[in-house]
């Protein structure tokens, strides 16, 4: 493989007007499909295999006029103290309202709270319901203005009024914050390489990457029902491996100039040495993130095979553009150890030489590793141990209205329904009953609404609401616990298992659905998928590693590391959003349940990214170890070669990470988070202090490989053996031509 990028690399630096108008045309031809593609639409949310989305499914057949995905709004109002809603005034303003809010083009019905009995018992909390044709993401801005114009004019007759559901919903901001991550990493850029131009060669292809990415997934996404955070994501994971994959090359052409290579020379080599571990690096994410498919859950595997492309665009950018780029910077950036004009550089080369003789900060820690690995192992194990341990107390569910801050009418319209009408209000289950196969579907339905409200834990049960056929019905149970409650979850199971014997009785199926049964199922699901899809993932990457490194010890203490690392990370998540430590410092206005998905999408994204630091740390060290150094050694050779180019690249992956913490999505702030502090402890704590020290530990042990798998496996030369032959050959060839020149 070295020897095929090595000439790859050559190519794209005699050609790089052919290679770099290939680039711009992608992203033309990129950014022309985004702009004329048609707006899409919220996605769809689907839970393939789930009771909840059986009973989704059968009411889009049973009750077609249903618009089950269009949006909704609860108004919610409350009479002004000492007063009653029932109040003449008090219900002429809420009847006022009402005729408002049926006025609109996208409004299906509105429910008068006095025809509908939707009071408080203590008659000071009312609630009309809006049903629009379309989603949140769809209604128009007139639609959301007459809602937010209803409201307004009620308060004006001195009510409080707030409203919730989903028909103000916004398309999420991610803020300034996300600028200013992209300037860390510019500022680190240019301290590491001592170079404006060499700093700016990885943010450019890196924002070329990400534009041909995210304008691809934008152009696909009306037709590929893909959502804004597909978007984001590949954004997100795009910016931060392609800044990273084109540092490492640009930081390995540096070395090659250092020693006195020619431009191109330096180029090939550098694609192909560092390009080699940029593959495999590449390789092994683009697996994590594809891998998600196993969830089965449509949402999740699209946003992985999308932040799967943008990364496959990454790798493929930094092996052809990046070599193309520096063919036309030329001199302007220096070998390594020099620094430009602007920034210092043009010392004397005794000066560089005096400098050069005291060993760099990665080569000190090595060695300080090497004599003290015990205590460092220890230190660190204890570190991250310390860091898991919130992770035990982790509670899973979805954000609601109830997770919002206290300052959105969302959340006071959510308090409001609570006081009033009880915390199970704001979560009712859908029981859907199918009696279609039933003699007699009306008793059938009778004797489940009997049944549910014998069960512990409900305070109401609905009339059931029939087809038009007569077959099918829908009952709602109002719980008397809040929708992330424990007892809301046994409610849930219990009304399941009730269901089995009404089947045997009536042969009527009995089906639980609504927001609140499908989190419940989701989270279930993916609990049902983390071990599976870590067998898979771990699986594969440790074969690829093993391939990578010619060991076995040394992919299994890699995935070890990462488990370790992610455990930790999730403590922190933990400790952030559902403790509330540093909440303030986060923006995290309200703590809760951590998003059912966190756990699996952090094993997925975070063990691509640690096998990012795997792969070019130890492969350096791999690479001092074949040409004959010995095994402490090789720890210090990998580190003076390779330690400051991986700190550089971890703080900047940390930096764009931490950019979207500053998004108004709170799925987003999550990952953001997840992501930028499972990077820090990854890369500072188990690849910089716990993989050192495990090495030098194992000593010639951790390179063991029994020799019939060294014979089976298929040699990939990430070291660049096949380079060094390439020099040795040509070589003796121009000592045999000066031979014949003196003959």
């Amino acid at each position: 493989m070295a020897t095929f990028l090595y000439k790859l690399g050559r190519l794209a630096f005699r050609r790089r007007h052919f290679v770099a108008l290939i680039w711009v045309a992608l992203l033309t031809l990129a950014g022309v499909g985004a702009a004329s593609a048609p707006t899409a639409g919220t996605s769809s949310f689907s839970i393939p295999g789930t009771e909840a989305q059986k009973a989704f499914d059968l009411l889009e057949q049973r009750f077609p006029g249903m618009s089950a995905d269009g949006a909704t709004a609860r108004v919610v109002f409350q009479a002004p103290s000492g007063e009653k809603m029932a109040d003449a005034a008090n219900k002429a303003a809420v009847e006022k309202a009402v005729d408002e809010l049926g006025d609109g083009s996208e409004v299906t019905s509105v429910t008068d709270p006095f025809k509908a009995k939707a009071l408080s018992k203590d008659g000071t909390i009312a609630y009309a319901q809006v049903s629009y044709k379309v989603s949140g993401m769809e209604l128009k801005d007139a639609s959301k203005d007459a809602l937010k114009e209803a409201a307004q004019d009620a308060r004006g007759s001195g009510l409080t009024v707030e409203v919730g559901g989903d028909a103000l919903q916004a398309v999420p901001e991610t803020g300034s914050t996300e600028i200013i991550g992209i300037a860390v990493a510019a500022v680190v850029l240019v301290i590491t390489f001592g170079s404006l131009i060499a700093a700016g060669l990885p943010l450019l292809t890196a924002l070329v990457g990400v534009g041909i990415g995210v304008s691809t997934i934008t152009a696909l996404a009306n037709a590929l029902d893909l959502g804004t955070t597909t978007s984001t994501l590949a954004m997100m994971i795009g910016l931060a491996v392609g800044i990273d994959y084109a540092l490492f090359i640009v930081s390995r052409y540096r070395a090659e100039l250092a020693e006195g290579r020619e431009r191109e020379e330096a180029a090939g080599r550098a694609v192909g040495t560092a390009g080699s571990a940029v593959v495999f690096a590449g390789l092994t994410v683009v697996i994590a993130l594809v891998g998600l498919a196993v969830v089965n859950v449509p949402m999740l595997t699209k946003m992985g095979v999308a932040a799967a492309g943008t990364v496959a665009i990454a790798v493929l950018i930094a092996l052809t553009m990046i070599p193309a780029l520096l063919g036309y910077v030329g001199r302007k950036v220096q070998p390594a150890g020099q620094k430009s004009r602007l920034l210092g550089g043009g010392r004397k080369k005794a000066q560089q030489a005096a400098a050069g003789e005291r060993p760099n900060m990665g080569t000190r820690w090595a060695r300080f590793v090497v004599r003290r690995p015990l205590a460092v192992l220890l230190l660190g194990v204890i570190g991250l141990g310390a860091a898991a341990i919130p992770a035990a107390s982790l509670e899973l569910g979805l954000p609601d209205d109830g997770s919002q801050p206290t300052s959105t009418t969302q959340r006071r319209a959510y308090d409001l329904l609570s006081e009033g009408f009880g915390p199970g209000f704001n979560g009712p289950l859908m029981v859907v009953v199918d009696a279609k196969s039933s003699d007699a579907p009306k008793d059938a339905v009778t004797t489940v609404s009997d049944k549910i409200r014998d069960l512990d834990d409900v305070v109401s049960v609905t009339p059931p609401t029939y087809n038009k056929a007569g077959d099918t019905a829908m009952i709602s149970v109002i719980p008397d616990s809040k929708p992330s409650s424990t007892k809301t979850e046994d409610l849930v199971h219990a009304i399941r298992d009730s269901g089995g014997t009404v089947k045997t009785n009536t042969d009527a199926n009995v089906l639980v659905s609504g927001s609140t049964a499908m989190n419940i199922d989701f989270s279930q699901k993916l609990n049902d998928a983390l071990v599976p899809y870590l067998a898979l993932v771990v699986g594969l990457a440790f074969l690829l590693l093993i391939v990578v490194f010619r060991s076995i010890l040394v992919p299994l203490k890699a995935a070890l590391g990462f488990l370790i690392s992610v455990l930790a990370a999730l403590g922190a998540v933990v400790a952030v959003f559902q403790w509330g430590w540093l909440s303030g410092l986060m923006g995290v206005e309200e703590t809760g349940p951590i998003m059912s998905m966190m756990p699996i999408f952090m094993v997925g994204v975070v063990f691509g990214l640690a096998m990012d630091y795997e792969v070019f740390l130890v492969t350096r060290m791999r690479e001092a170890y074949v040409h004959g150094e010995r095994p402490g050694q090789a720890i210090v050779t990998g580190f003076r070669h390779s330690a400051r180019v991986v700190t550089a690249a971890a703080v900047i992956m940390i930096a764009v990470f931490s950019g979207f913490i500053g998004s108004s999505e709170s799925m987003i702030k999550m990952i953001g988070f997840g992501l930028a502090i499972a990077v820090f402890f990854d890369a500072f704590i188990v690849r910089m202090a716990i993989v050192p020290a495990v090495l030098a530990l194992l000593g010639k042990w951790a390179w063991w490989l029994p020799k019939w798998l060294d014979r089976a496996l298929p040699n990939v030369d990430v070291e660049g053996e096949g380079l060094r032959k390439h020099d040795a050959e040509s070589a003796s060839d121009g000592n045999e031509d000066r031979e014949l020149v003196r003959v």
